[in-house]
């Protein structure tokens, strides 16, 4: 499509292990039956609202979500070998529960069309498919997200979706994905794009990126509604900030310790001890503080509040933890996990 990234990551074996919904719902019904509950009670609330009509559009769009979800949930959750504690099948429901979820009670179904509500959903089930990708791609976008472009658009095809039909949909979806590129507020990993964007959710900046990749882009109608939906899944994805305090401490430490398995260091061991001090403390107050910006209208409204709610705590509990390992320097990044609990509760 827009970018072309799809050539650049070919399938790997968890995507071969899950080609279609119908193996996608055939795990996840094995491991994680709550999900397929919730998800057509989903379906029902959003029939109830749209009509019988929508049927069809709901049924494809839930069996993209299944694959989705299912194929993180084998490569980097509960339902594979290599468990990631934040970036997992969790944190898909996350997104499409809570905060989705938040976002239709706030502003009502009414405020957008349902095939936006869709892709939104679509966005929290795929826009994190692939975490562990060793290459960057030309320009902001990190290699995670180029490579889960790829695989979404995979996933469009298998589910019935046709590129030049449903055009807008994959716009949408590269879009949303690229968007979701972040500038990490720790030691950044090595394909975070965090220089290129000068830290916070790309999504704000993907128009002046466009300007200069793609000059004629408004002339493509794809475009304009899929940037707009872009800057909604930016902050429905770092909508942590602005939940409650409880929330926000527990989402910290889970990116804590992912982060700490990913720099090959375990929690038991003095040497993490000190990165985990710093991306509770100082890092907190980075990302709290300096890079995470509302990127849309809605999630400001929503999560809003919530952030500055927050404020006085991220500030408060990081000054305590780094006066509590001020004097004696903490045994090891679980002891540094323990204070921070203690005090965020």
């Amino acid at each position: 499509m827009i970018f072309g990234y799809s050539s650049l990551f070919p399938p790997d074996a968890s995507e071969l292990a899950l080609p279609d919904a119908a193996s996608a719902r055939s795990l996840v019904a094995a491991q994680r039956p709550d999900i397929l509950d919730w998800l057509q009670r989903r379906r029902q609330r959003l029939l109830d609202h749209y009509g019988s009509g929508a049927t069809p559009t709901l049924d494809r769009a839930s069996d993209a979500f299944l694959l989705g979800l299912a194929r993180l949930g084998l490569r980097h959750g509960r339902f594979g070998a290599d468990f990631h504690a934040y970036h997992n099948e969790g944190h898909v429901l996350e997104l499409a529960d809570q905060r989705l979820g938040a976002l239709e009670k706030s502003i009502g179904l009414n405020a957008l069309p349902l095939m936006d509500w869709l892709t939104l959903a679509l966005f929290a089930a795929c826009h994190d498919l692939r975490q562990r990708e060793p290459n960057d791609v030309p320009g902001p976008v990190g290699g995670n997200e180029a490579a889960s472009i790829a695989e979404t658009l995979r996933i469009l095809d298998a589910c019935g979706y046709d590129r030049v039909h449903d055009r807008a949909l994959y716009v949408a979806m590269e879009l949303m994905i690229a968007g979701s590129t972040f500038g990490f507020h720790a030691k950044p990993l090595s394909n975070s794009a965090e220089a290129a964007i000068g830290g916070g959710a790309l999504a704000r900046h993907l128009p002046g990126w466009l300007d200069q990749t793609l000059p004629d882009w408004q002339l493509d109608p794809a475009i304009t509604p899929g940037l707009r939906l872009a800057r909604l899944a930016a902050d429905l994805d770092t909508a942590n900030a602005g939940e409650s305090f409880a929330e926000l401490a527990d989402s910290a430490i889970r990116l804590c310790r992912e982060h700490e398995m990913r720099e090959g260091r375990a929690l038991d061991s003095p040497e993490s001890a000190k990165p985990c001090l710093a991306f509770l403390s100082d890092g907190q107050e980075h990302f709290f503080f300096e890079l995470h910006h509302f990127a849309s209208r809605e999630g400001e409204h929503v999560f809003g509040p919530g952030k500055l709610a927050n404020a006085p705590r991220v500030r408060a509990v990081s000054a305590a933890l780094r006066v509590q390992f001020a004097d004696d320097a903490p045994a090891d990044g679980h002891a540094v996990i323990a204070a921070y609990s203690r005090l965020a509760g």
